[in-house]
C-alpha cells in the first residue's frame, strides 16, 4: 500500500508497513526525469530524525506500463529498505569520512619500513604466489630497509633511491638484482602515492637500472650452442640415472625447475611421449617444499623425445626398488619430492667436473628456446611449449643469434630481392 505526501516541492509516495517504527528506515520513491530526458525514479529510505537520507536510482525499462512499473518499484524499493536496514549501504558523507579516515590511519605510517610492513606486503600478498611474496621480502630485508627503512615516506627523494641503485651496481651486484630491487620500489612508492600517503612519487624520476657492459657480453653465452649441448649429453653418460633424466627432460622441454621437480607419474604417458605440466614445486622456509600451479596459471601437455621416454621407464624400475613415490624426482632412498633447488646445486658440481661455464636450470631454459628459434620454430609454438603467458616474454628473453643465423638471415633478404627483381 501507497501513501502520496508533498515534500519539497516533490510528490513522494511512502511505502507503508505495520513494522516499520516511527518511520526509521522506510522506504519512498519519487519520479524526476534527466536533463537528456529520460525518467527514474529516486528510492530514499529515511534512517530518522536528524540523519541524512540513504538513496539510490531505478530506471524503468522503455515500454513498461504503469502498473508492472509500480510493481516492480515497489520490489526495489523494499530490496534497497532491507539493504539499508543491514548496514549494507552508507551515504556519500559517511563513505567520504570512511575514506579520510583510512587516509589518516595511512598518514600515520612514517616510515618506509612502516609502511612496507603494515600495508605493501600485506597488501601484494594478496595476488602474490608464497614464492613471489617471500621474493619481495627478502629484497625487502636485504637491500631497501637498510638504506631507506628509516625515512619518512613523504621525505625519500629520488636522488635517496638512486644513491641505493648506484650503490648497489657500484658493488658489484647483478643487474637482475638491481632491477626487481627497482621494480619492488616503484610498486611500493606507486600504492603509496594512490594512497595519497605521498603528494608525489619519486620513482616518476628514477630511471631504470641499465646492465654494465660486461653484462651486455654475457648475453651473448646465456645459452649453448648445439656443439656445447652435445657435450653436455656426453658427459651426462657417465651420470646417475636420476641426474641424466632430469637434465635430458630440461634440455629438451625447456620446462622450468620448479614444473621439472614437481612431475608425478600419473603425469607421464609413455604410449603418447608426452608429459603434462600440472605443478610447480616450491620451497620458502615459512612452507617448506610445497607443490603450487604452474607460473601461468595454466595445464599443458608437451611431447617428448623417445629416448628420454625409455629413460623415465627406467627411472621408475630404480624408483620401486629404493622407495616407491607419487613423484618421479625423488630425494636420495626416500619418497618425497626432490629439494626445488636441487638441480641447480647439482648443475654447479657438474659444471666444474666437466668445465661446462655457467650451467644452471634456466640457461636449458634459455638453451632449448634458443636452438628451437634459430632453427626455424615459430614463437607461438615456442611460447607455449615454454609456458609463457605472453608471446613477448619468449621474444624479449629468448631470441638469441649466433653467425649462421645472421648469415641465413642476410640470404633471405637477398634472395626476397632478387625474386622480386625476377617477378
Amino acid at each position: 500500500m501507497h501513501r502520496a505526501r508533498r515534500k519539497g516541492g516533490f510528490l513522494w509516495n511512502t511505502l507503508t508497513n505495520a513494522n516499520k517504527r516511527k518511520g526509521i528506515f522506510m522506504a519512498s520513491t519519487r519520479k524526476r526525469t534527466t536533463k537528456d530526458g529520460q525518467i527514474f525514479y529516486e528510492i530514499r529510505v529515511s534512517r530518522g530524525r536528524g540523519k541524512s537520507y540513504l538513496t539510490t536510482r531505478w530506471y524503468p525499462p522503455e515500454g513498461w506500463g504503469q502498473k508492472a512499473i509500480e510493481r516492480t518499484l515497489a520490489k526495489e524499493a523494499s530490496e534497497f529498505e532491507r539493504r539499508c536496514r543491514e548496514g549494507e549501504v552508507v551515504s556519500r558523507a559517511e563513505q567520504k569520512e570512511s575514506d579520510l579516515r583510512q587516509k589518516r590511519e595511512a598518514t600515520k605510517i612514517q616510515t618506509l619500513r612502516q609502511y612496507g610492513e603494515a600495508v605493501f606486503m600485506p597488501a601484494k600478498g594478496v595476488t602474490m604466489s608464497e614464492n613471489g611474496r617471500c621474493a619481495y621480502q627478502g629484497n625487502l630485508n636485504h637491500w631497501i630497509y637498510p638504506a631507506l627503512g628509516n625515512l619518512k615516506m613523504p621525505d625519500i627523494t629520488p636522488a635517496n633511491i638512486s644513491a641505493l641503485l648506484l650503490s648497489m651496481q657500484s658493488d658489484g651486484k647483478a643487474h637482475a638484482t638491481c632491477v626487481k630491487v627497482y621494480t619492488i620500489l616503484h610498486s611500493l612508492f606507486k600504492m603509496a602515492y594512490m594512497a595519497d600517503v605521498i603528494s608525489a612519487n619519486p620513482m616518476d624520476k628514477v630511471e631504470r637500472p641499465k646492465p654494465r657492459k660486461g653484462e651486455i657480453k654475457d648475453k651473448d653465452v646465456e645459452a649453448y650452442t648445439i656443439d656445447e649441448v652435445q657435450r653436455i649429453f656426453n658427459a651426462l653418460e657417465h651420470e646417475p640415472l636420476k641426474w641424466r633424466t632430469l637434465m635430458r627432460l630440461l634440455i629438451d622441454t625447456g620446462i622450468r625447475r620448479g614444473e621439472c621437480c614437481g612431475l608425478q607419474w600419473k603425469d607421464i604417458d609413455s604410449q603418447a611421449r608426452t608429459i603434462t605440466i600440472r605443478g610447480n614445486l616450491c620451497y620458502t622456509p615459512q612452507k617448506g617444499i610445497y607443490l603450487d600451479t604452474p607460473k601461468s596459471g595454466k595445464v599443458r601437455t608437451i611431447d617428448v623425445d623417445p629416448e628420454i621416454i625409455g629413460l623415465l621407464q627406467q627411472l621408475r624400475l630404480e624408483q620401486a626398488g629404493h622407495a616407491i613415490s607419487t613423484y618421479v624426482f625423488t630425494q636420495q632412498d626416500s619418497p618425497e619430492p626432490m629439494h626445488p633447488q636441487s638441480p641447480a646445486r647439482y648443475m654447479q658440481k657438474f659444471s666444474k667436473k666437466y668445465d661446462v661455464p655457467g650451467l644452471h636450470p634456466h640457461k636449458l631454459r634459455h638453451t632449448f628456446a634458443s636452438i628451437a628459434i634459430i632453427n626455424g620454430a615459430d614463437i607461438a609454438s615456442v611460447s607455449e611449449k615454454l609456458g609463457h603467458s605472453d608471446k613477448a616474454v619468449t621474444l624479449r628473453m629468448y631470441t638469441h643469434a649466433d653467425q649462421e643465423s645472421i648469415k641465413r638471415a642476410s640470404q633471405i633478404f637477398r634472395d626476397a630481392l632478387k625474386k622480386a627483381g625476377q617477378a
